[in-house]
């Protein structure tokens, strides 16, 4: 039987927490979860709580030795220097673009489950997460366009999960809309600079070398467009982009705002930990077991130390990373 650690991620601003009291109550080995000290106290509630439920509530130091390490943010661990050789992590990693996190985890030997690749009969599992994205990155990106949303017209880029709740809240402000999804990116690099408000929600194959948004577009934009990068792909579609804080979310180039907060959904962690929970209260029992679940086994990025998905191995080698 294997610990699990739950960790407090310190990322900027990073509220949300990946098992609440009540989701315990789905977990037979409860004395194998240890929970790091104040884990609950973002979302309002007290290690009291976790005990109360028969978790362990331990020193940060403890939850780390643990064989199984989750961390909502993963990919942004501050503590891989930290941990014994061969952990297993969970979380969410984005092993293709985190680089330095990748490489720490080859070298370290672990094995990495990731959150964004976790599927339930064809479905992402954490869909509200990526709709809360979108809706979180309008509410808090339109601050820096000057307008309100009923004053603005807007494109979005992209029609998955993350695009839908974008939509959801810029219309109802009011705003006026046009939506383009994968095989409109040509009609989208034509008409971009009628926009006030461009919205990237787009999920990039990271294999293409071409970009959506060249620097050399920004000066045809008009002066004070805004683009709120949800996708936030550093170095991928949009030439500009690199990731931002929700203390520090913009910065200007060539009079074109940026905002690219990567953790949007951390603005609303009750919602968000709520939505976590109840995904990870029922892979638990399995992690502490030792096994791997059917929809896990494709979240299994890299496995001992080997990278297990073509595209992270290829983004390295293309760029001269270490690959192990």
């Amino acid at each position: 039987m294997k610990n699990i650690g739950f960790v407090i991620s310190h990322k900027n601003n990073e509220q949300r927490r990946a098992l609440l009291p009540d989701g315990l109550a789905r977990v037979r080995h409860r004395r194998k979860v240890l929970i790091e000290r104040g884990y609950g106290e973002s979302v309002g509630h007290r290690d009291q709580d976790y005990l109360e439920m028969g978790a362990r509530v331990v020193s940060r130091q403890e939850a780390l030795g643990c064989e199984v390490i989750a961390d909502v943010k993963l990919g942004d661990a501050d503590y891989l220097g930290e941990v014994a050789p061969g952990r297993t992590l969970f979380g969410w990693a984005h092993a293709v673009q985190q680089t330095d996190f990748t490489e720490a985890c080859i070298r370290g030997g672990h094995t990495v489950i990731a959150w964004e690749e976790i599927n339930e009969d064809g479905r992402y599992i954490f869909h509200r997460n990526r709709e809360v994205a979108g809706e979180a990155a309008i509410l808090h990106g339109f601050r820096y366009s000057g307008r309100m949303p009923y004053d603005a017209t807007v494109a979005i880029l992209g029609n998955g999960q993350t695009a839908k709740g974008a939509l959801r809240i810029l219309h109802g402000l009011g705003a006026t809309v046009d939506v383009y999804g994968r095989r409109h990116e040509a009609l989208f690099r034509k008409k971009m600079f009628e926009y006030d408000v461009l919205v990237n929600c787009v999920m990039w194959d990271t294999a293409r070398k071409d970009r959506v948004i060249y620097r050399e577009d920004l000066k045809k934009m008009k002066p004070g467009t805004l683009i709120i990068d949800v996708s936030c792909d550093p170095e991928l579609e949009i030439e500009t982009s690199r990731p931002t804080t929700i203390d520090d979310p913009v910065y200007e180039v060539d009079g074109v705002v940026h905002y690219a907060v990567d953790n949007t959904p951390a603005m609303f962690p009750k919602t968000v930990s709520r939505i976590l929970s109840a995904g990870i209260s029922g892979m638990v029992d399995a992690l502490a077991e030792g096994k791997m679940p059917k929809n896990l086994k494709p979240a299994v990025v890299i496995q001992e130390g080997r990278i297990m998905k073509d595209e992270i191995l290829k983004f390295r080698q293309e760029r001269g990373l270490y690959c192990g």
